[in-house]
Parts: C-alpha cells; sequence; structure tokens
C-alpha cells in the first residue's frame, strides 16, 4: 500500500460524514477526493496489469478482484436494508421512508442511482441517496479497463488530459441545453442534475489517472496556491452572484454548485486541488508522518464499509435521540453514530469484506506475463 493513501482515504470519509452529521458544508467534496483517488489507483494498478497480462487475463482478473473488493458488502448492506425495512414496515414505524427504499432498490442494485438521483423521479432516501457515487464509481471501473488497453503507452498523457477536458465540456453542454430546457425528464434543479450525472465527474478520474504516470510542475508550490485561491474563488463567486459567503464550513461552494456557473469551473478546480494534495503526498511525501497514523491508517482501511453504512446510522441514530431537542443533542447523536459506524464497519471489515478480499489472490493472482523470445 502507498503510504499516506489510507490517511486520505480516512480525511475524505470523515469529510463525507460529518457534511451528512450537517456539521461540515464541505464534506461533500470528499466524495470528488475519493473519485480523484479511483482514478489515480485503478489507473496505476490497470497499467500495471496491462504491462503483466494478455488481454483476456487483464479483463478476468481486474473485474474478478473488484468483485471480490465492492459487490459482497454493497449487496450485504442491501439484503440487510431489506430486512430491516420490511420488518419497520411490519409494525408501521414511518413506513413511508420505509416505501421509498423499495421503491429505489431496482436502480440501486443495477448501479444506475446516479442517473436516477438526476431523474425528476428522484426522492431522498436515507438508506440510498449516497449510493450515487458508487454507481460513478462502478461505471468507471465498466469503461475505464477498455480505454486502458486500447490506448498506446505514447497516448496516455492525451486521452488523460481528454478526461480532464470531457469532464467540464459536459457540464458547460448541459448547462446549455438545461436553459433551453429540453429534458423534461431530469430534474429541474440544473446544479443537482449535473452534479448527480456520471459525465460530470469525467475530469476527476481523469486528474486522478494523470498523476499516476506524470508529474505535476513544482506541487509544493502549486498545493500552496490552491489553498489560497480555492477558498478565494468560492467565496468572491458567491459574493458576487449572490450577494453573501454563505456558510464559511463550505468555503464558498455549497452543494449543489450554482452560483458564477461554479457548476462547471468549480468541480475542476476542486478535482485539480486535490490531484496535487494526492500527488505532494506520494510523489513528495507530503504530510506522510501525520497521514500514517494508526487511527488515520485504520479508518481509510475501513473506509469503504464508513460510506456504506454511516447514513443508514445517522439517521437512525438521530432519530433514537430525539435531535430536534437541541443543538447539544443533535452534536451528540452525530458523534454516537460515528462511533456506531466505525464499530459496525470494523466488524464487518473483518467479517465479511478481508475473508473475501483474501480470495483474490487465490483466484485472480496477478502473475508476470511470460517472456518471448
Amino acid at each position: 500500500m502507498i503510504p499516506g493513501l489510507d490517511g486520505l482515504r480516512a480525511i475524505a470519509i470523515l469529510m463525507v460524514f460529518f457534511y451528512h452529521g450537517a456539521y461540515l458544508f464541505s464534506g461533500w467534496m470528499g466524495v470528488q477526493f475519493f473519485f480523484v483517488i479511483s482514478g489515480f489507483l485503478i489507473t496505476d494498478i490497470l497499467l500495471r496489469m496491462k504491462d503483466q497480462l494478455p488481454p483476456r487475463e487483464f479483463f478476468i482478473k481486474f473485474y474478478g478482484r473488484r468483485f471480490l473488493r465492492i459487490f459482497p458488502l454493497y449487496y450485504f448492506y442491501l439484503a440487510l436494508m431489506m430486512g430491516v425495512t420490511a420488518w419497520l414496515i411490519s409494525i408501521d414505524f414511518k413506513p413511508k421512508i420505509m416505501q421509498v427504499f423499495w421503491t429505489q432498490l431496482p436502480v440501486a442494485a443495477t448501479y444506475l442511482y446516479d442517473f436516477f438521483h438526476a431523474s425528476d423521479f428522484f426522492r431522498q432516501s436515507n438508506f440510498l441517496t449516497h449510493f450515487w457515487s458508487l454507481s460513478v464509481e462502478e461505471q468507471f471501473y465498466f469503461v475505464w479497463p477498455l480505454v486502458i488497453l486500447l490506448t498506446p503507452k505514447k497516448w496516455l498523457k492525451q486521452v488523460f488530459i481528454g478526461a480532464i477536458i470531457l469532464g467540464p465540456v459536459f457540464r458547460i453542454l448541459l448547462t446549455i441545453l438545461y436553459r433551453a430546457r429540453p429534458f423534461p425528464f431530469l430534474l429541474d434543479d440544473m446544479p443537482l442534475a449535473i452534479y448527480a450525472l456520471p459525465f460530470s465527474h469525467v475530469d476527476a478520474f481523469g486528474f486522478g489517472a494523470f498523476i499516476s504516470r506524470f508529474d505535476i510542475s513544482k506541487p509544493k508550490w502549486q498545493l500552496l496556491a490552491l489553498l489560497i485561491l480555492v477558498p478565494l474563488a468560492g467565496f468572491g463567486s458567491q459574493w458576487l452572484f449572490a450577494g453573501k459567503f454563505g456558510h464559511w464550513t463550505a468555503f464558498g461552494y455549497p452543494l449543489p454548485l450554482a452560483n458564477g456557473l461554479q457548476q462547471i469551473w468549480g468541480y475542476s478546480l476542486l478535482n485539480y486541488f486535490f490531484a496535487v494534495l494526492i500527488f505532494c503526498v506520494v510523489r513528495e511525501r507530503l504530510f506522510v508522518r501525520f497521514l500514517e497514523l494508526p487511527p488515520l491508517r485504520f479508518l481509510g482501511k475501513i473506509s469503504y464499509g464508513m460510506y456504506v453504512y454511516h447514513y443508514a446510522i445517522l439517521w437512525f441514530t438521530k432519530i433514537g435521540m430525539s435531535v430536534s431537542q437541541s443543538a447539544a443533542v443533535r452534536w451528540q447523536a452525530t458523534w454516537l453514530a460515528l462511533g456506531i459506524t466505525i464499530v459496525v464497519s470494523t466488524i464487518s471489515y473483518y467479517l465479511l469484506e478481508k475473508p473475501l478480499m483474501d480470495l483474490k489472490d487465490r483466484y485472480f493472482p496477478l502473475r508476470s506475463r511470460p517472456k518471448t523470445e
């Protein structure tokens, strides 16, 4: 494992958790962070496999290893929530909320929740809405291996840059088309629809892919500049186009990005910031001592489980503690939910995820391609 990477995952999942806990309004960026990390890691894995394996084994082993990592926990959670919601419906506990889960289960089970999230049929689910990002990830896993296999090494940079450009181009086109109103089946909320659609995040994966093989000029100086530029651009655009700065923890980027055409440039700027940060950690070893602290490494290791479980746990915890009573109770409920999420994710990791991940090298081992004369 690359030093510091689990620590970055830990930061990303904590950002998302406290965003859903309604305490960190920039926490949604943790999802963008995950996308860039995925682009970096998956591209590196695919390029190494391409060098080692013939095409047939390349696909079988990549998808086999991904299957063992992603699907068991995902479908276990869906099955678990089927049982929980069916029981709660039987005792007449918030049956309308439980029924939303059953209505949306087919799109979640087929990894199409991102398209559903952008549609006019979308309704918030306390148990499934966060799965839109896992749908985006899975669709990336479906397409990217073919792109990598078919791209000659000398064209990799051009392809990665093309992906980086394609994201904002799509967001520009959708913004223009939305104003012509040709899509009655999409959400009326244009920024939210743009955010949910997978094409909007091609540049996040493209940035991650780029730094997996190519250098960034003066990365530490760029990171310092971006630490100033990102909030400055965010707060500045909010002030110019909305007349207010917004909540300070959003850093000028309240979700969904809407003011000052942030839905076009905002994601690219944030994705680039995360790419530079990852590059500084991996190549320059910046912050590695901190990121390798055991608690952060552990949270990074169980971050997938935390992402899957946390949204439902937050909801049940807050319902159980009647969080409308006071801000203090809501804060206590959020921290209690974090503790429960860590415990549940730890149990899930060691009893479900790790035993299956250990099968990867048994059934889908990576071996070098035999040398030919």
